[in-house]
Order: C-alpha cells, then structure tokens, then sequence
C-alpha cells in the first residue's frame, strides 16, 4: 500500500528545497518525523520468538499528531473515553465555517484565528442556548477543529457536538428543547457567531487585516441532529490524533504524480483527482498545526471547571434504581482481596503463530536524515 511517507522521501528535499524559506517549524518537524515513521531513525527493539527462534525487527512510530500510521492505539483510548463521558441524551452536531474572506488571514495567524474560531461558535451556541425562548439551560459542547476539505484545500470549520437539552441555572433539572429535531435557529447563531468574531479580531487588533465585505454577508452555521452521538464521535475520533488523509486513500505516485481518491460532498460519488507531488505535499503541509495549538476543547457543562454541574446533569438524567422487595440482605462480608492484574502477553509470533516474541535488543535511534 502507497504511503504518505513514501511520497515525502521520493520529493519532500525537492519540496524543501523549492519552499523550504515558507515552511513553518512544525511543517517541517511533520515532514521529517512522517519520512522517518517506523525506521532506523526512531530506533525500536529486536524481538524473537521462543518458540521457533525467528527474530523480528519492531521500529517505533513518530508519535507525530499529523502522521497517517500513528495514533491508532490513542484514537481508541479516546473513544472509549469520551463514550463514557456522554451523558444519557439526545444530541445535535453543529458546523461553524470560516469565511473565504478571513481564510488569508488564518493562514496568517494559524494559532490565534484557529483559537478564536473555537471559542466564538462554542460561545455563540451556548449563548443562543441561555435564552428560554429555545432552551434556557446550560448544555456541554466537544469542539473539534477540522481545516481541510476531502480533496485536501483550505476550509477551515468546527463541528460542535453538543447536548440537546441542558442543566437549569440552579442545576436542578435537565431541560430538553421543545422540539425533538430542532435545537435553535442557524440565522440568529450565524448573526451572533459573526458578531463574537469581529470582536475577537478586534480585541487581538487584527480587525483591519479582515475584508470589511465579510461582515456583511450571510455566514454558513449548520445543526442536526446526532442521535446518542456515538457515531459523530467516531467520525470526529479519525482526525482527533490525525490530518487530512489516510494512506488508505493514496492510489499511486508515478511520474511525479500523486493520484488520491475522496467522496464529493454534495453527490456522495467516489472521485480521483492526480496532483503534482509537490502540489500534494503543498495541500498536505497547509493543514499542520502550530505547536501548542489545540484541535480539541471542551465548553459548557463539559469543560474541566464543571465536572460537578457534568456529574448532577448525569444523576437527573440516569433512572432512579428501583427498590428491591422483600426482606433487607444480610451484611456482606468483607470483600476478598483482588489480585494484580497478570501482565500482558507479548505479541504472538507472526511466522509460526505459536510462540511469543520477547524482547533481546534494544535498537538506539539513528539520527541521519537528509537536508
């Protein structure tokens, strides 16, 4: 299977040597460490099998956030996470799009437009939220920052997964919306989340940067509904710890040609589009974040600060348990002390599927990269 890592080592020096004065830090730490995820450069361990003695070199992976074959293990871990955390209620997925006006300036400013993207649509919501005409109550939000489309250009937006319904002012009652399919009003939260970010940018003094057109015309803010939010949450899991493409999508690089394919948006068909191996790395590298920005918040009853208001929203929504019949049980004895848990097996032998590989070196890393 075609790699993202291969198209880097065939063109990322002629890439850096054409565009290397534009690149950003962090642009170019992904390159390097994707080029080098899972070889020599890294180190790993040499395992062998005791059973029929076969030896097997293990690389370790990059860690990289933007790298296609890491994380797997962390996504998971994610999911099961914010599986639990999901309280027991319906829920909407909300998507806030950045203007076409304001993606230069983006661009520009990454780590603090990306910021206050997030902050405004999640204050936007919660706002609307606050008004009794549509909910009066205080709901949980998961923000996630996606700034690509499927054919890798520049869109920067956010999908908010949020409650339908929130906790009273006095954290007494969870109060679902009036309507089952309906949260709030797209227009009025397009109009507030427009207004939120001219202030923002206006506070940062980054107002006169921005196209005064873009104040003026209609902002695109969608809502639907998500059911329990299990399957969102998948969706949103696959880019939690990664960008853009999978390797799975890569088709072939020929001739200096990369053919990749993505689903159409609007007509669900499956398309292929060849770019330049340059132009593809271009696409790839627009979508690497600065180091210490975050893809990932939490607002509202699911922020950090309100895990008290997130565990009484849980208790008024979990059923009350119902009392048992009958005569009350006896005192249960003392429970018997749990034993520590037996350390996991190493992996099975890929070569004759009986023995177990154990670990007899460790690899140092090999620092030799080319410019």
């Amino acid at each position: 299977m075609l790699e993202l890592a291969e198209v880097f080592r065939l063109h990322g020096a002629a890439y850096r040597a054409r565009f290397g004065a534009r690149l950003l830090p962090s642009q170019v730490r992904a390159m390097r460490d994707i080029e080098a995820c899972r070889t020599a450069y890294f180190g790993g361990h040499l395992k062998q099998c005791d059973h029929c003695g076969q030896k097997v070199f293990a690389y370790h992976s990059c860690r990289n956030r933007h790298c296609p074959k890491c994380h797997r293990d962390q996504t998971e871990r994610w999911l099961q996470k914010q599986r639990a955390r999901l309280l027991p209620c319906r829920y909407f997925l909300l998507t806030f799009t950045l203007p076409s006006e304001l993606r230069p300036l983006a661009r520009a400013h990454q780590k603090k437009l990306y910021g206050l993207l997030m902050r405004t649509a999640a204050a936007a919501v919660q706002k609307l939220a606050l008004d009794r005409r549509y909910l009066g109550a205080r709901i949980g939000c998961l923000g996630v920052l996606h700034t690509w489309t499927r054919a890798l250009l520049y869109h920067p937006h956010v999908h908010l997964l949020v409650t339908a319904g929130g906790l009273s002012a006095d954290s007494t009652q969870w109060i679902e919306p009036k309507n089952r399919t309906y949260l709030m009003p797209v227009e009025a939260l397009s109009v507030i989340f427009r207004a939120k970010l001219c202030a923002a940018l206006k506070k940062a003094k980054l107002l006169p940067q921005a196209r005064p057109q873009v104040w003026k015309k209609d902002w695109v803010v969608h809502c639907q509904p998500a059911g329990s939010g299990q399957k969102v949450l998948d969706y949103l899991g696959r880019y939690v710890f990664r960008i853009a493409i999978t390797n799975s999508r890569l088709e072939q690089i020929d001739h200096g040609q990369v053919t990749f394919r993505y689903r159409d948006s609007r007509s669900q068909k499956l398309r292929r589009l060849t770019l330049p191996a340059l132009e593809f790395i271009g696409r790839f590298l627009q979508h690497v974040l600065p180091r210490g920005c975050a893809k990932l918040r939490y607002y509202g009853i699911w922020s950090s600060s309100c895990r008290r208001h997130l565990e009484q929203a849980r208790a008024l929504l979990s059923p009350a348990p119902t009392p048992a019949s009958g005569p009350l049980p006896a005192t249960p004895a003392a429970p018997e002390p749990v034993a520590a848990a037996a350390p996991l097996p190493s992996a099975r032998c890929p070569h004759c599927r009986i023995g177990q590989l154990i670990v007899i070196e460790v690899l140092l890393p090999q620092r030799k990269f080319p410019p």
